[in-house]
């Protein structure tokens, strides 16, 4: 079994941009700033001949460079704030791309995802904060934005099983040769 997920990795600028938020919030427990990314799709612990299917169907997956945007900061968990992200500006070629994840991954026989897709970068994990204090930091920093950046592959992560997830290991990227805005008219 491997803990499997589809992510696409941040540049060096944004993360470095994530990780001058990350601090001033006790008892948080902030994600390493190579760790950070927005997650497509969480496979969970997958038999190997599983994952290989999927490695098949994420090859297959049509890819068309775009850009992205962070924007804003927020938790999840309501009354009892889980964990602290940064937002990403809506997006529809990331909305058709998750698709085409959720779909390969129920063709290889996986359950269909039950939450609605709100792409995020997770920041830090806050089992041990005080609630006010976590909603006081969201607020502080909520005007956040980081500039456009370029979307060129999305990869396909292993991590182990533990709290807070991490280290990730990138075991493949797709296309397996980086795409740049304006390559298809070369």
């Amino acid at each position: 079994m491997i803990r499997l997920f589809t992510a696409l990795a941040l540049p060096d600028l944004i993360a470095e941009r994530l990780a001058q938020l990350q601090r001033g919030l006790e008892g948080a427990r902030w994600i390493d700033r190579d760790d950070l990314h927005i997650t497509l799709r969480f496979l969970g612990d997958v038999p190997e001949n599983i994952a290989d299917d999927f490695d098949g169907e994420l090859r297959r997956i049509p890819f068309t460079p775009f850009e992205l945007e962070l924007e804003g900061v927020g938790v999840f968990g309501g009354e009892r704030p889980k964990a602290l992200y940064a937002g990403v500006k809506p997006s529809e070629p990331l909305r058709i791309l998750q698709q085409r994840h959720e779909a390969a991954a129920r063709r290889v026989g996986l359950k269909p995802e039950k939450r609605n897709f709100m792409p995020h970068v997770t920041l830090a994990r806050l089992r041990a904060v005080d609630t006010d204090l976590a909603y006081r930091f969201v607020s502080a920093q909520n005007l956040f934005a980081s500039p456009r950046f370029d979307v060129t592959q999305f990869g396909l992560y292993s991590s182990r099983d533990s709290v807070g997830g991490g280290p990730y290991v990138c075991e493949c990227l797709y296309p397996d040769t980086p795409q740049f805005p304006g390559d298809e008219y070369d």
